[in-house]
Formats: C-alpha cells, sequence, structure tokens
C-alpha cells in the first residue's frame, strides 16, 4: 500500500553545488516578458521552480530565490510505503500534529544541485527560474540514503554489544540516534539484511527501542514499605533494574529513575540512578496521612535516557509509543499507639472537660492514631498540662490568660519526641470562670490548626 504525500523539503542552501549553479544575467527590460512567467514550463527531466518577491523589498532578490526554491520542492513527491516506519507510526496517531508540521519536513529530501536558468525584473517584481534535475536528484539521494543505512547499521549493531554489557542507556542512545540517522527514510521499507534476515531496517531500530525499554523490570526490596514506630517511619528501599529474561537476564547500571510518593506537605519526586550492581536506593519518610492506598511508584526516565540526541522535538514525538516501566511499591503506614495524659486546671483547680485533651484525641484520631489506656501497650506518651492565670478586670470584662504545652515521648526510650505549646491565650468575659473557658476554647483552635499537624509531622 502507497500513499503519496507533498511535503515542504527543508532547503540547504549551503550543501549547493556552485559549479552547477548558472550565474545571475543581467536583468532585461520589463518589456521582455518571458515566455515562463505566463506560462509554467513543463519537463519531464526537471523540477520546475518560480519565485517571485516584490522589489519594495530590500531582500527581494534572496526572496525571490527562496521562493522559487520553496516552488521546486513543493513538486518533489514523496511515497509513504505500506509497511514502512512513518506509515506504521501515523496509523497508530503515535505522531502528534506537532510532530507532522515540525518533523516531516526535516524528514523530506535535501536538495543540492539546483541551478537558476533565468530572472525578470517587471519593473515592481523580481521574477527567477529556477530547476533541478530529476537524475542528479536522484543519484544523491541515493547515495545519501547508502550512507545513512550503513551509519544506522553501525550504530545498530554498537547499541547491542552495550546491552551485554549492561549499559541500557547507553544502549538506547545508540540505537535512538541510529534510527535519527534514517529519518529522510522513515517513509521507505527497502530491505537490508541483519543478521541473516531481510528486514526494513527503521523497523527493526523502532523495534529495538521498544525492546529496551519493555524489556526492563523493576522489583523492589522488600515489596512493601512498612512504615511504623520500631524504624520512626522512615525506610529505605532497594530498587533493582534488570534486562532480558531467564540465564540472559542481567542488571543494568545507570538506569535513569524517578521515584514519587505522597508527602505530607505534597508530592515527594526524587530522581535515581541504579549504580554498577544495577541498584538504586530510595529513601521514604514523611509520608502524607491524607493519602489513599499511598504508594511509591519508580518509573524509568525516559527523557533522562534520551540524553543529548540533537533533535529533541523528533525524540520525543518517536518514543512517546514506547513501554516505560513502573513499579508500584504499596505504603503500609502503622501509627502508634498513643497514650494521652491530661491536666486541665483554672486558675490552679482542676477543670475537667476544659477541651483541649478532647480536641487533641479527635485530631489525632481522625489521622488514624489508635489510643490505649495502658502505658505499657503504648509507643508514645503524650503529656498534655493548661492553666489559666487572671489577667484582671475592666469595666466589668474579666480577662483570663491560658499557658498550656504538650510534650510527646517515646515511651520504650524514654527520648523526647517532640515539645510545644502555647502561652497568653487570651480570654475576655464578664466573669473570670466563663474567661478562662473562653481562652480554652480558642487554645483548642490553635492546637487543631498548628499543635497537632506540627505533632504529627515531628512523629513521622
Amino acid at each position: 500500500m502507497h500513499r503519496v504525500l507533498s511535503w515542504s523539503v527543508l532547503l540547504l542552501l549551503g550543501a549547493c553545488k556552485p559549479a552547477q549553479q548558472v550565474q545571475q544575467p543581467p536583468p532585461p527590460s520589463p518589456a521582455v516578458r518571458p515566455a515562463w512567467v505566463d506560462s509554467r514550463p513543463v519537463t519531464g527531466n526537471y523540477y520546475v521552480g518560480i519565485g517571485i518577491a516584490s522589489k519594495s523589498r530590500p531582500d527581494h532578490q534572496e526572496a525571490a530565490k527562496q521562493n522559487a526554491l520553496n516552488d521546486l520542492a513543493s513538486e518533489i513527491s514523496v511515497t509513504v510505503e505500506g509497511n514502512s516506519l512513518l506509515y506504521t507510526l501515523d496509523s497508530r496517531g503515535s505522531f502528534t500534529d506537532s510532530y507532522t508540521s515540525t518533523v516531516r519536513t526535516r524528514t523530506s529530501q535535501q536538495i543540492e544541485g539546483f541551478e537558476l536558468v533565468d530572472s525578470w525584473d517587471s519593473g515592481t517584481e523580481l521574477w527567477t527560474y529556477y530547476r533541478l534535475s530529476k537524475a542528479e536528484h536522484a543519484r544523491l539521494q541515493a547515495e545519501r540514503k547508502s550512507a545513512a543505512i550503513a551509519q544506522a547499521a553501525d550504530l545498530h549493531a554498537r547499541s547491542r554489544a552495550a546491552l551485554g554489557t549492561g549499559d541500557l542507556p547507553g544502549a538506547f542512545d545508540l540505537e535512538l540516534r541510529a534510527l535519527m540517522a534514517l529519518r529522510d527514510h522513515w517513509g521507505e521499507a527497502d530491505r537490508v539484511e541483519v543478521d541473516g534476515r531481510q528486514v526494513v531496517l527503521a523497523n527493526e531500530l523502532y523495534a529495538g527501542l521498544q525492546g529496551l525499554t519493555g524489556g526492563l523490570a523493576l522489583t523492589s526490596l522488600p515489596e512493601r514499605c512498612v512504615l511504623e514506630p520500631a524504624n520512626g517511619y522512615r525506610r529505605e528501599l532497594l530498587i533493582r533494574a534488570r534486562h532480558g529474561s531467564g540465564t540472559a537476564q542481567r542488571d543494568m547500571a545507570q538506569v535513569p529513575l524517578t521515584a514519587a510518593y505522597p508527602g505530607a506537605t505534597g508530592k515527594v519526586g526524587l530522581a535515581k540512578r541504579t549504580d554498577a550492581d544495577g541498584h538504586a536506593r530510595v529513601n521514604v519518610e514523611g509520608v502524607s496521612l491524607d493519602a489513599n492506598a499511598p504508594e511509591l511508584l519508580v518509573r524509568l526516565d525516559l527523557e533522562a535516557l534520551m540524553g543529548g540526541v540533537g533533535d529533541a522535538a523528533t525524540a520525543r514525538a518517536l518514543t512517546a509509543g514506547l513501554s516505560v516501566p513502573e513499579l508500584h511499591v504499596p505504603i503500609d503506614l502503622h501509627l502508634p499507639r498513643v497514650l494521652l495524659k491530661a491536666d486541665e486546671r483554672a486558675y490552679g483547680n482542676a477543670l475537667p472537660q476544659a477541651g483541649l485533651a478532647v480536641a487533641l484525641r479527635e485530631e489525632l484520631a481522625r489521622r488514624g492514631f489508635r489510643f490505649t489506656d495502658r502505658e505499657a501497650d503504648s509507643d508514645l506518651v503524650l503529656r498534655l498540662a493548661a492553666d489559666t492565670r487572671e489577667g484582671g478586670a475592666t469595666s466589668g470584662f474579666h480577662t483570663a490568660f491560658l499557658d498550656l504545652t504538650l510534650t510527646c515521648t517515646d515511651r520504650r526510650t524514654g527520648e523526647l519526641v517532640h515539645q510545644t505549646g502555647r502561652q497568653g491565650v487570651k480570654g475576655v468575659q464578664l466573669a473570670y470562670d466563663k474567661a478562662a473557658l473562653e481562652a480554652y476554647k480558642k487554645g483548642a483552635q490553635d492546637l487543631r490548626k498548628d499543635l497537632v499537624p506540627a505533632l504529627i509531622a515531628a512523629i513521622l
């Protein structure tokens, strides 16, 4: 199956052969109007380009030439063969409109050997007539194609050798460069011999890229990330990158990876590379309590794997359909058991149900903390101490100031985990007892908004 598409052609003016270009003759009189101005020349041996530019432009000579060459290029048709790489990728929708508008131009024929036939100055416009020998153009294209195939085949062989040594990034870079070397011929389906097989080389190279990414396997040790009081809610995971299967499987060094998990202050993103043994170490800590089924996601970093390929836009479009291996490691968050000891007072006297202990328990329970009444069963011991003091009375209004402290210790070691508090939380009412309750109410708001999140951050 064939499709013929007329594409804009990349014109490399610097590659033109000066010996084949005719020197521009002196412009004839405007009264002598050449026949090619009124009727486009038709010839089976040449591609023809006619260009026009207004003489009001300061660069009218260069503009007329460029327009003529663009016109000439539009005559050149490219056959996209049905089993070619370009046809296959287009039929799968792998290339975007952006790719079509920017990359296909670069994959078109590179023109050289054109010549100026004639020019005409109408007085207000400059007309130019260029042509390109079809036979010469075909010869030059055949030479380029042969050189591109040889270069691509060499890079492909070097890619496979790199993979055999455990160098996945090097193998990918070489395979991608091999495919880019053939980009002017992605629409063609000429067969070449590779390992005794007749293959369409561009398709073979693209399949090689797919095999390099799709054949990579990521594993984690341990398989689940358990965060608990015993490890201080910090865990190091060992990520292993291997390629191949069975006895041919081997560790891959310097493989770029991304790792991400939900953190307490937002998504945590890490960039890693495997070492010489194919291992990368990832530390998980500060996991969000609000995440539903939290996990560590490890992926092959395809952008980093592409490295320094010159035409990044083309490379991205070409590799967009590649399989990118992922590893999902569940995060099991085992929150601590807490013993709460609260002492709430007003002016030195016990004030049951003052509200701070209730607010503290509610906020921690809402986030998954478990409470116990036995110290021996607890992981953490929270001590809440609060009392109010008189702040004086004015015009019938009484002021109370609340001072509170919150201390968290590790029950097993006795070490201080976190300590915080508030001083002088103000409450104003018509009586001191009511002012104390007002101060406790404001203190509970501070506890929920600031003190509890800070406590959780210190614990986890």
